[in-house]
């Protein structure tokens, strides 16, 4: 019989995005990989053609983002049940807060089925620094469900020192691993003439400074930060401002940050570009790429820009701890440092040729330990792991069913 895991998340986008490496893993070893999210959300894309092309089973669950909506909760909890018992599923890899609440609630109920539980943490909501709600009832609830969590995987240094805390099902480890890894095959630097033809394909003039974030339109990716900087120089410089704002990424806030560009009379500074497909062309002719977000478990959109040899002027957090280093490969401010974000871009602004060139080596080079091929290579050792265990508990069974004679 084949063995079966089902990858669990929120948003249905999120597999394509950031989990095809782990289905070609698993489907290596003999996997059959179901996927459960909410096909709906987010609302204006959909991958599941390309989901099923790759072979995954794809099923629609009722999932919402905050865990603070019960009834859709509960009805998504009913649902994985079901999903669980239909396809005897025996590992749940669980991603996103709800995803991770959702999975392990359902390996706690399901006693029969009792899938093995795997659960990856993109950054715990309980940070330093995190309103102190969040560590009132994050932090509990996480402390809570890893006693039924087999297998605990974290993305950064100061979330892998709190998850060594928690007490895990008997046998249960911690990894902690380079995020989904870089795909350097699609993140590296620009030629002058791949520059040149990108900026003149997205109406770049060349002496404009290209500022680029890409993210989600949504508080935490706190784009505003930017436009009130850029409002700032503009409104000293007498509205004289060589500055251009491309931001790739849509979202709930989008009619919103339409109405910020406006007040803030940037329509011509600023352009949304929304949903990208093609971010590497678009970083790949920036001068700076801002990440301003308030919490990242590691950020991959400022590592791509680093990869690219696009200096980042990054809001310090756990996640951008990781890589950034001030004055080296970019900036660091707080994220609701609209000054410090104006130091950062100008610094880069002024920036000789010569420093540029400098400083784009040492952005390609701080970005080297999250190469893909090192979180593969995790995620193999892990899914191997998981795997041994798996294999070892379905001969248990068979053993157990010898000797009663059932089979």
């Amino acid at each position: 019989m084949d063995k079966q895991i089902l990858i669990l998340t929120t948003t249905h986008d999120f597999l394509w995005k950031f989990e095809r490496d782990n289905v070609r893993i698993l489907q290596e070893m003999g996997y059959v990989v179901h996927y459960a999210a909410n096909l709906n959300d987010p609302c204006y894309l959909s991958d599941e053609d390309k989901l099923q092309r790759m072979g995954v089973r794809v099923h629609h669950i009722e999932i919402a983002r905050s865990p603070f909506l019960f009834q859709e909760n509960q009805r998504a909890l009913r649902q994985l049940l079901w999903l669980i018992r239909k396809f005897q599923i025996q590992v749940i890899h669980c991603h996103t807060p709800v995803g991770g609440l959702l999975g392990r609630l359902a390996g706690k109920i399901d006693t029969n089925q009792a899938p093995l539980i795997v659960y990856t943490a993109h950054g715990f909501h309980f940070y330093k620094g995190a309103p102190l709600w969040n560590h009132l009832t994050y932090y509990h609830v996480e402390k809570w469900l890893a006693h039924y969590t087999d297998v605990l995987i974290v993305i950064n240094q100061e979330d892998f020192r709190q998850a060594q805390t928690f007490r895990l099902r008997a046998g249960g480890r911690v990894y902690r691993i380079p995020g989904v890894g870089l795909d350097s095959s699609m993140f590296y630097p620009f030629s002058a003439l791949q520059r040149a033809f990108a900026r003149q394909s997205l109406g770049i003039d060349e002496n404009e400074f290209f500022l680029v974030s890409v993210g989600e339109l949504n508080e935490n990716k706190n784009q505003r930060i930017v436009l009130e900087a850029l409002a700032k120089v503009k409104a000293q410089t007498n509205g004289e401002l060589p500055i251009r704002y491309g931001i790739c990424g849509d979202g709930f806030l989008r009619d919103r940050m339409e109405q910020w560009i406006e007040q803030m009379d940037l329509q011509r500074e600023v352009v949304l570009f929304g949903y990208c497909r093609d971010v590497p062309k678009v970083l790949g002719c920036a001068d700076a790429a801002v990440f301003p977000s308030k919490r990242e478990g590691l950020g991959m959109a400022g590592l791509e820009a680093l990869a690219m040899g696009i200096p980042v002027i990054a809001s310090d957090n756990r996640g951008t701890r990781e890589y950034m280093e001030h004055g080296k490969n970019g900036f660091v401010c707080r994220d609701n440092d609209v000054d410090g974000f104006i130091r950062g871009i100008e610094a880069i602004r002024h920036l000789s040729l010569e420093e540029r060139k400098e400083m784009a080596v040492r952005c390609v080079q701080s970005v080297r330990p999250f190469n893909k091929a090192y979180a593969v290579a995790a995620m193999r050792q892990i899914y191997a792991r998981v795997t041994q265990k798996v294999e070892r508990d379905r001969e248990s069974i068979g053993n157990s069913q010898r000797c009663d004679g059932s089979v």
